[in-house]
């Protein structure tokens, strides 16, 4: 519907200083007739306003204006936590309730914006409830004069309400609430976290369970709180309320530990999403100890060294024996340069220092009694690892399979040695095994050769126990590796990688190879051969199943929110069968086999959204306030009126709110009317001066 708006407006035919110039002379004249007491003044002053106003020039202004609809914003919260008890049908009933009110309203145009749950496109942050900023993008192209009110269906657990000197909207804000009020709920906080700890150290975390609301004061309270540590056995312990706690943690392997923490439902409850907490500390490993014997001088002894020496990160202590005790040559022992071997020392004193002990082409002569080499064994069981390479002395009597660490080695010399050229070959299961699997040049084709060279010397030995996943001569065993009891061993059954590091007939990936069987031996996630991880990268779950059996099984994935769901894994390179589903909120998602279980954290494990539940007022108090807004706690049967109200009037009352009439309209057109013709002027102005010629000639 058009209607008109008028106005009066002026297009002067002279600047304004020359039209009050012109004003100045004519009122001199005039002032001056007045004072000279002529007959004329009064048709002198009537001319000379005519001629002003000719100057002037006014006109009637007439705009052809279209009224513009009011806008009002319902704005409904869809975050987690308002899944908690009865909100999200009390929501749902203010919703319905407020837009088919405001529908009555013919002069008003409504928009309904659902902000605060996960957008599946957008990267996951823990930014909370972002209510004021979909707002914002609701409005964007909406005039401020013509914004009626917002309405904000929430449970008042908003984290981006700006202080009231910054909010920009020049409407009432009103806030129904879909909580309870005066609610109660405990929460577990995590109050102090390293993010990264040494391998093999124990770390420090500082955690509080909270009963909300808080008086402060001190009580009594105790209640239990368990800690897993990568998905494992549960820990338990009891701690007290509202109180700070220290806990112990052990950091056990390189890369990330994730630590989970539960505490037991509290007297009141709301959510027993906030019971739990989780955090993820990388394991870094300080210094690789390793404890290398040569048992006779040999051209590979320097290959062994030299790869240790090349990692940074690895403390090497090396011992060659050159002189056994059975050698007689008469030299004093006085005159010997050589260093005495400290066995005590290492074998006893400071053996559980070391990460890994190696034994390269070591005989036993006499040098380590028995009690020590059943020491390393115990070293073994108890988590150690330990690497042999055997020499040709393996097969015979003095082998160390004839010594108490026979036990925890995994094969059984037969008393051959081969002598004659052979290439190292990936077996069946090293090809799935990550020590092996994709090694540079290494048969990724059964029907192709490894593209390294050759090696002259294989010692024979019958497998009992562990996995062979390299082999030589006749496929007998080359490289095998085992677990023993929380130990791990390898077994070399050759001494000539030398070879490969001089470039004999191209050489082979020796330090790649050392690399990975140390890291294995060590425990590294990464390398593990039977093995479940899940990672996330960007807003996509990977899970990656590493086997060395194919395995043909679907994973379940538990969600942050506890929702299931299955994902089928396909097989990829070395063992490996990989898949990924999209994730669209926050926190710790949990993956099973059946079998094995892997943790990964998306987003922040701790959203601040989860920080307290509780339908409160206090952060939308200063924003209602500022806008002239009003505030009410919904449920079955308390909903308030809707009323248009207008501009100047109060936008709330008991039990109704208001959007106002703002009357805003858009000008389509414009009319101009002079309101002295200018001939006509001209004329009554020489009218006026003829008049007052003749008035004073009398």
């Amino acid at each position: 519907m058009m209607g008109a708006g008028y106005a009066l407006g002026t297009a002067p035919l002279l600047p304004w200083w020359a039209i009050a110039a012109f004003g100045g002379v004519a009122a001199l004249a005039i002032l001056f007739g007045a004072l000279r007491r002529a007959r004329g003044a009064f048709w002198r002053l009537v001319a000379f306003a005519i001629l002003i106003l000719i100057l002037i020039n006014p006109s009637l202004i007439e705009e052809q204006r279209q009224p513009q609809r009011d806008v009002a914003v319902v704005l409904t919260d869809e975050s987690p936590s308002q899944r908690i008890g009865e909100r999200r049908r009390y929501a749902q009933e203010a919703l319905q309730h407020v837009t088919d009110k405001l529908a009555q309203f013919k002069d008003l145009d409504v928009r309904v914006v659902h902000a605060g749950a996960p957008d599946p496109d957008a990267p996951l942050a823990d930014k909370g409830t972002q209510l004021f900023t979909a707002l914002g993008q609701a409005l964007s192209d909406v005039p401020r004069q013509r914004v009626a009110g917002v309405v904000m269906i929430t449970d008042g657990q908003v984290h981006d309400a700006p202080p009231a000197d910054r909010l920009d909207l020049a409407a009432p804000l009103h806030v129904l609430l879909s909580g309870a009020q005066g609610e109660a709920d405990r929460r577990l906080v995590i109050d102090e976290a390293p993010s990264f700890g040494l391998v093999g150290r124990e770390l420090k975390l500082k955690v509080k369970v909270e009963d909300l609301p808080s008086t402060g004061a001190p009580t009594n309270a105790r209640t239990r709180l368990t800690l897993r540590k990568d998905g494992g056995q549960p820990v338990q312990m009891i701690v007290p309320v509202g109180r700070e706690t220290e806990i112990s943690v052990a950091i056990d392997h390189g890369g990330p530990n994730v630590i989970e923490l539960e505490t037991e439902a509290g007297p009141n409850e709301l959510t027993l999403d906030n019971n739990r907490a989780a955090l993820v500390i990388n394991g870094v490993r300080d210094r690789l100890k390793v404890l290398l014997v040569t048992g006779e001088p040999h051209q590979g002894e320097r290959t062994w060294r030299n790869i240790l020496k090349s990692d940074p990160s690895v403390d090497l202590v090396h011992f060659t024996i050159l002189r056994p005790p059975e050698k007689q040559d008469g030299t004093p022992i006085r005159e010997l340069s050589l260093i005495a071997f400290p066995i005590r020392e290492l074998f006893d004193v400071k053996l559980s220092e070391f990460d890994l002990i190696i034994f390269d082409r070591y005989t036993r002569r006499g040098v380590l009694p028995n009690v020590y080499l059943d020491n390393i064994a115990k070293y073994v069981r108890k988590g150690g690892a330990l690497l042999e390479a055997a020499g040709p002395n393996f097969g015979t009597p003095a082998s160390l399979y004839r010594t108490p660490l026979g036990q925890v080695l995994p094969t059984e010399p037969s008393g051959q040695v081969f002598e004659e050229g052979f290439l190292p070959t990936i077996t069946a299961v090293g090809e799935r095994h990550p020590v092996t699997a994709g090694l540079p040049g290494g048969n990724a084709d059964a029907a192709q050769k490894p593209q390294w060279g050759r090696w002259f010397r294989q010692v024979d030995s019958d497998p009992h126990r562990g996995t062979p996943i390299m082999s030589g001569v006749q496929q007998r065993p080359l490289l095998v590796l085992d677990r023993v009891g929380e130990g791990r061993v390898a077994q070399f059954l050759s001494d000539e990688m030398w070879l490969w590091t001089r470039g004999f007939e191209g050489g082979g990936p020796q330090a790649e190879l050392v690399r990975r069987l140390a890291y294995w031996l060590m425990k590294e996630p990464d390398l593990e051969e039977n093995d479940l991880r899940a990672t996330v990268e960007g807003n996509r779950l990977t899970v990656t199943r590493q086997s060395l059996e194919p395995e043909d099984r679907p994973v379940r994935v538990t969600g942050p929110d506890g929702k299931l769901s299955e994902l089928k894994l396909n097989p990829d390179s070395g063992g490996r069968s990989t898949g990924s589903i999209p994730v669209q909120e926050s926190g710790l998602y949990r993956v099973t086999d059946g079998t094995r279980t892997a943790l990964a954290a998306a987003g922040s494990l701790n959203p601040i959204e989860l920080a307290d539940v509780r339908a409160t007022a206090e952060k939308l108090q200063p924003a209602i306030q500022a806008t002239g807004g009003g505030l009410y706690w919904v449920g079955p049967g308390n909903l308030p009126d809707l009323r248009r109200v207008s501009a100047d009037r109060a936008a709330t009352g008991r039990n109704w709110i208001g959007f106002r009439e703002n009357a805003d309209y858009v000008v389509t057109g414009v009319k101009e009317t002079s309101l002295l013709p200018g001939v006509a002027a001209l004329i009554l102005a020489l009218a006026a001066f003829i008049a007052a010629w003749r008035r004073e000639g009398r």
